[in-house]
């Protein structure tokens, strides 16, 4: 949502022509390289998005001008990280999430730093991997199968509710997922089937998906915005498949940004096949402007930039004294019990789920 990502929703606003401020001008009196600079680089993966006021408020505050690279889906930005390590491209990289957050810290990407607002962060959601306080939890989410309420309506099909029902035979080509090796939602959803399976089931579950017609594409919004039938931005582009791996908090966009405003989403998520996510921004290592780095890291953790999140990314907050908006509270789905995993297991063992998936699924 993300997204994100979470979530990643920046996407679904583009499919459905929602204005959103990608990157704002570098300031004529410095530029984003050497001490004294008055910009700071945030890089990111393509769904971040944010409120052009709430962006000008921290330029306003911090003295500091802001400019956003992104750099595709949340795996490929972190990969690129990872190789421009120590000349970085930017002076903070928000999108890192709980699936490749050890890929991080095990190639030292990020300064110690603990932003101004990391107390203010829910107890039950502070971070559980990193003890050194090299990055910051920004927001959360649930990696879910969205559906197609009209599509299972139209054919009088039940939606699917769990793992096993996508591999049964009334869900047969219905279903596109993304690449774990270039995407978070599709590492989590590799990683939610191994939570859901076990260690040494997931990879048959996965020769049943295949052979029930699972689809992969690289990145989320490929997926959820040209391949799947009920978003928008799939409508437009004559998606034909009314199952797709996205997030719990992705019906609302559907909804709000309709006019008039259904009285329900038109999508559904199934709950049976949600795995919690976490995301993180941290200060790259060798940044070019620390000081402006640690200021919006700080900004990032503050009420105003986390009340502003919901309806730009439609990720969670996680701000203790942040309620999500009445109109993401109403259209969000809440899943009461989604999949985790320890992130040390998740650390141990991600290289090899996703390489002996790569050979299962795409090979």
């Amino acid at each position: 949502m993300s997204t994100t990502k979470k979530v990643t929703a920046a996407a679904v606003a583009a499919g459905l022509g929602i204005v959103t401020l990608s990157a704002c001008a570098e300031s004529s009196s410095g530029d984003s390289h050497g001490s004294g600079s008055k910009t700071v680089t945030l890089v990111s993966h393509s769904s971040f998005a944010a409120s052009e006021k709430v962006l000008e408020e921290f330029e306003a505050e911090s003295g500091y001008k802001l400019k956003v690279l992104e750099d595709g889906d949340a795996g490929v930005a972190v990969n690129k990280a990872i190789l421009t390590k120590g000349n970085p491209q930017g002076d903070v990289f928000f999108g890192i999430d709980n699936t490749l957050l050890s890929r991080g810290l095990d190639n030292d990407l990020f300064e110690v730093y603990e932003a101004h607002g990391a107390d203010s962060v829910l107890l039950a959601k502070r971070p559980l991997l990193d003890k050194k306080d090299r990055v910051t939890l920004v927001d959360t989410g649930e990696i879910c199968v969205n559906y197609d309420k009209k599509y299972f309506a139209d054919k009088d099909i039940t939606p699917p509710e769990t793992f096993a029902d996508l591999v049964k035979p009334e869900y047969k080509n219905l279903l596109v997922v993304e690449n774990p090796a270039t995407s978070s939602p599709g590492l989590g959803f590799l990683i939610g089937t191994v939570a859901q399976e076990g260690n040494v089931e997931w990879p048959d579950y996965w020769k049943k998906l295949k052979d029930n017609g699972v689809k992969v594409v690289d990145g989320w919004d490929q997926a959820y915005n040209e391949e799947f039938s009920g978003s928008a931005g799939g409508k437009k582009a004559g998606g034909d498949r009314p199952l797709v791996v996205s997030y719990a908090s992705s019906p609302p966009v559907e909804a709000i940004y309709s006019d008039p405003k259904p009285a329900e989403a038109p999508t559904g998520v199934a709950k049976g096949t949600c795995f919690q996510q976490a995301e993180y921004a941290g200060l790259l290592a060798g940044a070019k402007n620390p000081e402006g780095g640690k200021a919006l890291l700080d900004f990032l953790s503050e009420k105003t930039f986390q009340e502003d999140m919901p309806l730009n990314m439609f990720v969670d907050p996680v701000h203790k004294d942040v309620k999500p908006p009445a109109d993401f509270a109403k259209y969000a789905v809440k899943v009461d019990a989604p999949l985790t995993m320890d992130p040390q297991r998740i650390a141990d063992n991600r290289d090899q789920w996703v390489k002996q998936w790569t050979s299962l699924v795409v090979k």
